[in-house]
């Protein structure tokens, strides 16, 4: 895994036109089923967000890039959960990860479309949510709403340690880059105790109405 990430930011600082293109794969590989649970590409779009605010890379292309790769990813999932139904649990490969599908299952039962909007920022159901939603018959519509929205804010949010760290290192003592790492690691950790906030509220008051 470390040897993927290193390389992979090797990859961009060296080949800054194709920045774009390697975002938008690692957003596409995250959001894709089975892949995103084994592709450590949050850890790589942090570090991305790094070299977008020193400078390094243009912000637009990889923003864009990370919306669109994301936004495909779940769309892909989706029309593969519709493809093999409910019962796409048991066949092969899906039956060796049943744990994790009925994690995400459980999660959907719960939020709806909800679900796969705030699904997307959190790491062990990120990958099947989409999946699960084909899978369960939800509206091709809502479904697409909630993917799109969610990529459009996901991008910026997976992105903005990284950026941050950056930005704010100017004004630090020299840090070398696993201290940057750490820093950002932090920042992420801060999101996703924002976003998880926003889930329970939504629980509350999906509860409250029932």
């Amino acid at each position: 895994m470390q040897s993927f990430i290193d390389q992979s930011v090797c990859f961009i600082e060296n080949h800054q036109a194709w920045a774009g293109l390697v975002v938008g794969l690692l957003a596409f590989g995250e959001s894709l089923v089975l892949v995103g649970i084994l592709l450590p590409g949050t850890t790589v779009l942090i570090i991305v967000g790094g070299l977008v605010g020193a400078g390094v890379v243009q912000p637009l292309p990889v923003l864009l890039a990370a919306m669109i790769g994301a936004a495909l990813g779940d769309t892909i999932s989706y029309f593969l959960g519709k493809w093999l139904g409910r019962g796409g649990v048991h066949k092969w490969p899906l039956n060796h990860y049943r744990r994790e599908i009925a994690r995400a299952r459980l999660f959907f039962h719960r939020y709806g479309f909800a679900a796969v909007f705030v699904g997307r920022f959190f790491g062990p159901v990120r990958a099947t949510v989409p999946l699960v939603a084909g899978m369960m018959g939800m509206n091709r519509r809502r479904f697409q709403i909630a993917n799109i929205l969610s990529a459009i804010i996901w991008a910026p949010v997976v992105l903005s340690p990284g950026w941050l760290v950056a930005k704010g290192a100017d004004s630090l003592p020299e840090l070398d880059a696993t201290s940057l790492f750490g820093l950002a690691v932090i920042a992420a950790i801060v999101a996703a105790i924002i976003v998880a906030v926003i889930v329970i509220r939504l629980r509350g008051r999906r509860d409250a109405r029932t």
